[in-house]
């Protein structure tokens, strides 16, 4: 049983491809939310989950879109988001909204016999909330699962613990730890991280025509470009 799990696609489709064409072939597709916002390509990675994801939790920024409030982000990321929520509003179909409603908050699941939570933020449901690695270990206290996968920080990590495997993919579309698109495997119980180079000019090239301010895109594009 292999399982690929991906999650802060934020609307990057070229990211998206090059993490999925890297994994090669899988059984599972596993989303851990934040498939919106950011990107050029809303339309595009919202298809694609839809189409192919077979377990799936909803993100901050997937909340903020369907019902059209905040998604609570920190700093700068959120005049980018609020920005880039207004345009993606505009170019979704009633569905795509009606989607990211009904996606979950918290998800449990089992592969091959093994227990597996999926939460977006916090593994018991907050999907503002911005953990690091010590506070996430002291939000597990009292959770029963062998394997705790999350996303949210856009930063990758396993932490391995007396009867739990922690596990961050880090972002697919806009890594805050290095400007690659990042994702992690999950193979007969072992979980590895993995990251590729993707055609990041493609994602520029079609953020620069979207109908933003020049502060927005050149804001995002720094995001995009950033290198650990």
């Amino acid at each position: 049983m292999k399982a690929l799990i991906v999650s802060d696609i934020h609307a990057n489709l070229p990211a998206l491809e090059a993490a999925i064409k890297n994994a090669g072939k899988y059984d599972t597709l596993i989303f851990l939310g934040d498939v919106v916002d950011y990107g050029p390509h809303p339309k595009e990675c919202l298809r694609f989950i839809k189409e192919n994801a077979d377990y799936y939790v909803r993100g901050n920024h997937d909340n903020a879109l369907g019902y059209h409030t905040d998604c609570n982000s920190m700093g700068t990321f959120r005049k980018f988001s609020y920005a880039t929520r207004e345009w993606h509003q505009k170019i979704l179909e009633p569905e795509d909204f009606n989607f990211l409603r009904g996606m979950p908050v918290i998800s449990r699941i089992d592969l091959n016999g093994k227990s597996i939570l999926l939460a977006h933020a916090s593994p018991k449901g907050d999907i503002y909330k911005y953990l690091n690695q010590d506070e996430i270990i002291s939000e597990i206290d009292g959770l029963v699962a062998e394997y705790i996968l999350v996303g949210h920080t856009h930063i990758q990590y396993k932490i391995h613990l007396d009867y739990n495997l922690i596990v961050n993919p880090g972002s697919v579309g806009l890594a805050r730890d290095g400007g690659q698109a990042c994702y992690a495997i999950y193979e007969d119980g072992n979980v590895t991280l993995h990251r590729v180079d993707y055609d990041v000019e493609r994602t520029i090239k079609d953020l620069k025509k979207a109908p933003l301010a020049d502060d927005i895109k050149n804001g995002l594009i720094k995001v995009l470009l950033f290198k650990k």
